[in-house]
């Protein structure tokens, strides 16, 4: 197994997949790519356009014309969401994309256009992405692959705190909901499932500190590195 490979990291919204890919990533030496803004930022272009998700032609027409890049952030090492040339990282974290993006992102064709996206974004190699269907659809010849999760009461905590730094004050309850109902939506479409990609290591950070489920991955990987 060649040491340029692509790590996918696949799971329940809100157990840690974003954080751990980017220090994944960062300890490696390796490229993060953030499938998730990609639908959060498509959900947004719906938003401002007003796309009827019940309208064929103005759904193909959308994905058409939806172009998503990342870009190194001016003073930070993470890179940032641009949706069509235009900054987006912010407006894609709000809680409004939030309740809609698993509606989104349940449409075949946006699926589908996301897709060829993510798969031109890690022809290289050398990439850790993150999202609901990397291993099992978007590449499942990946090297390593993880499915992670974490209890409901858990990641509510943490998504709330992590709102709660961006100057977002939202009920814990409200996103209790949110979270259940992404989680039922996710697993129940039709076109690729939230589920765990065969060969797939579980890793439960409802009891794990950062670092620790960070570390757990980064092992995983240097020990396929070292049987390359």
């Amino acid at each position: 197994m060649p040491q340029d490979m692509i790590i996918a990291i696949d799971g329940h919204s809100g157990c840690g997949k974003s954080s751990t890919a980017k220090a994944v990533a960062k300890a490696l030496h390796y490229t993060y790519i953030d499938s998730g803004a990609m639908y959060r930022a498509a959900t947004l272009y719906f938003i401002r356009h007003a796309v009827d998700l019940s309208d064929a032609g103005q759904i193909e027409k959308a994905v058409q014309d939806i172009n998503i890049t990342f870009l190194p952030g001016k003073n930070s090492e993470n890179f940032e969401t641009y949706l069509n040339g235009t900054y987006v990282e912010k407006e894609i974290r709000q809680m409004a994309v939030a309740q809609q993006v698993s509606q989104v992102s349940a449409i075949p064709e946006v699926r589908r256009a996301m897709v060829a996206q993510q798969r031109a974004l890690g022809k290289d190699k050398k990439i850790v992405m993150d999202g609901r269907d990397i291993g099992t659809n978007v590449f499942p010849e990946a090297a390593l692959k993880i499915f992670m999760t974490a209890a409901v009461p858990v990641r509510a905590e943490r998504r709330q705190k992590e709102l709660l730094e961006k100057g977002q004050a939202v009920d814990l309850e409200t996103i209790k909901k949110n979270l259940t109902a992404r989680d039922a939506m996710d697993s129940g479409r039709k076109e690729n499932p939230l589920v765990k990609a065969p060969g797939a290591i579980v890793i439960d950070t409802s009891c794990l500190t950062f670092q620790q489920q960070v570390d757990q991955v980064v092992a995983l990987a240097k020990k396929i590195m070292a049987q390359s």
